[in-house]
């Protein structure tokens, strides 16, 4: 009896876990994070709300289109809803809702049973995450080098930018290309026929080696954005540039050729990265199992959420890969990133968008502002996500014209229905 006693003294006293219910969802949506978003909030009976987020450039109906299927639930009953929802998730921004529901019902369980999410995920393996900031392309080295050393004085302890082939477009000689195949992205890598020539790889060699020299050695530095080319020529360019030991070639060619990435792994000494839009843990695993790459990259926003993340984690773990989180979204995405992150042995560094926003930091109310410090988030120790409150003032400078409203009535999503069952 007085272990039970002790036990109902650590519950959010305004909180009868077993008896929660959900009530509502509703959304607010911004921009210029630098990305558009959208927040959702579930509310339940009992008073308490819990906050999840759309990965950039989702849309809200892929959250608001579950609400009929969440009401009604105790959300503390976190893998049950998430075995519900998540057939209407996919892979990149089509999961953004699933993932959304999850964090926030991780918000929501943290802070009726008064813990930090961590803890619901399995405890945590470190007290802080390494933060990299992205950082925009400058065509000119050693100006790209400059705003290398001002994310350095910034406090960040892990560096990445782009080796696109952008930086030599303007170069005669540096590409061979079908005619139209450099001004659209809507063809994927393999079918565009766009090759680097050996002019435009000394180029790009000259421009790393630039910037490699002018920022050091001891920093880890990533690389990402290379641009729709074939594998022949990623190939290529990779084995020039392995001489900068950099910490990683990302998404060289799209995550669904699985093949050609374990030729590129094969071919290169540098570590292979891809996965920020790949949904779930079976998204992941071909990759993994065939060792395709040597880091995988989830965003939370799309790979399901917490759990579903440590699950990926953890099994990229058990076969010697490790895991960097792609994350492009506001706090709220990156505090559930954290908590992922805290749960996962095999993390490395986790992903920032907004270093150079500061009112991005103001979004949240009760943590430590700036988020990142000294390039480290600190994990929360307080319930759920770890934040107090979401700050609306601060949201308000940052509202989607085309869709002003503040967690406004959803009440024409409470009853959508449809036949959703899987099995006869």
């Amino acid at each position: 009896m007085t272990e039970i006693m002790s036990l109902e003294q650590n519950i959010n006293p305004y909180s009868r876990p077993s008896d929660l219910r959900i009530t509502d969802m509703r959304t607010i949506s911004l921009t210029r994070l630098p990305m558009d978003c959208t927040l959702i909030r579930i509310d339940t009976n009992q008073g308490i709300s819990g906050y999840g987020e759309v990965r950039d450039w989702g849309s809200k109906i892929y959250a608001l289109m579950l609400k009929s299927r969440i009401m009604g639930e105790n959300p503390c009953n976190i893998d049950k809803i998430f075995r519900k929802i998540k057939q209407f998730g996919f892979h990149a921004r089509q999961g953004g809702g699933v993932c959304a529901v999850e964090m926030a019902l991780f918000d929501l369980a943290g802070k009726a049973y008064g813990v930090p999410a961590y803890q619901l995920a399995g405890g945590k393996f470190r007290d802080k995450i390494l933060c990299y900031a992205d950082t925009p392309s400058l065509k000119d080295p050693l100006a790209m080098a400059e705003q290398l050393k001002r994310r350095m004085s910034q406090g960040f302890q892990f560096l990445k930018m782009d080796v696109g082939i952008d930086l030599v477009s303007e170069i005669p000689g540096t590409l061979s290309a079908p005619p139209g195949m450099l001004e659209t992205n809507t063809v994927m890598h393999p079918f565009t026929g766009i090759q680097l020539t050996t002019k435009g790889i000394d180029s790009l060699v000259k421009y790393v080696g630039t910037i490699r020299d002018a920022v050091g050695y001891e920093l880890p530095l990533a690389a990402d954005h290379f641009g729709h080319l074939n594998l022949e020529s990623c190939i290529r360019l990779g084995r020039e540039l392995d001489q900068f030991s950099l910490a990683w070639y990302e998404d060289m060619i799209p995550w669904q050729f699985r093949d050609q990435y374990v030729r590129l792994s094969q071919s290169v000494t540098t570590p292979i990265c891809t996965g920020e839009d790949i949904y779930l843990k079976e998204g992941f695993q071909s990759l993994v199992d065939n060792r395709a790459v040597a880091v995988i990259h989830p965003d939370i926003m799309t790979s399901g959420g917490i759990m579903e993340t440590k699950k990926i984690a953890d099994y990229a773990q058990e076969r010697g890969v490790a895991m960097a989180m792609h994350m492009a979204g506001t706090p709220i995405a990156a505090l559930a990133s954290v908590h992922c992150a805290a749960a996962s042995e095999n993390f490395l560094a986790l992903e920032n968008h907004s270093a150079d926003i500061p009112a991005w930091n103001d979004l949240i109310d009760g943590l430590p502002k700036p988020l990142v410090q000294a390039g480290y988030i600190t994990v929360p120790e307080t319930p759920g996500l770890g934040f107090t409150d979401l700050n609306i003032e601060a949201c308000r400078e940052f509202l989607h014209p085309a869709d002003p409203g503040v967690f406004e009535p959803t009440d024409m999503w409470t009853h959508e229905r449809a036949s959703d069952r899987l099995w006869s």
